[in-house]
């Protein structure tokens, strides 16, 4: 049998042929049994790592005093729609203070000294993340 047919048979890459392993940590090993003996492949895929859960935050029962931050990540519209929610608070509910800051880095990227200003001064947050 053809090693490739066999190979691709399996859902394999003929790339396996050329004898290099692949570099997918904890990858699974498969074999296959062939006329001309064992054919022994990586999955390049590997294993995804364990998923972290991690709870919601508490709410809020009220927001009377409070001070919500609205952060955007720089995505075009999003500072123009949170000077909105800034304005709507300040007619609609005068003893809520808001503060708008835009998120160092792009949408995944952590920003730890704007995180650690808003545990510090803020009671929640609004954050206008981009599509």
């Amino acid at each position: 049998m053809n090693r490739r047919k066999m190979l691709s048979l399996l859902g394999l890459s003929p790339a396996v042929l050329a004898g290099e392993k692949l570099g997918a940590q904890k990858a699974k090993k498969v074999e296959a049994k062939s006329s001309s003996g064992n054919i022994v492949a990586l999955n390049p895929k590997g294993l995804p790592p364990p998923i972290q859960l991690v709870p919601m935050a508490k709410r809020l029962d009220r927001l009377d005093g409070k001070t919500i931050y609205l952060v955007s990540d720089g995505f075009p519209g999003a500072d123009h729609f949170l000077t909105q929610i800034a304005l709507w608070f300040k007619k609609n509910m005068p003893s809520v203070t808001t503060v708008y800051r835009l998120k160092a880095g792009a949408f995944a990227d952590d920003d730890p000294k704007l995180n650690a200003e808003i545990k510090a001064n803020g009671n929640a947050v609004i954050m206008a993340i981009g599509h």
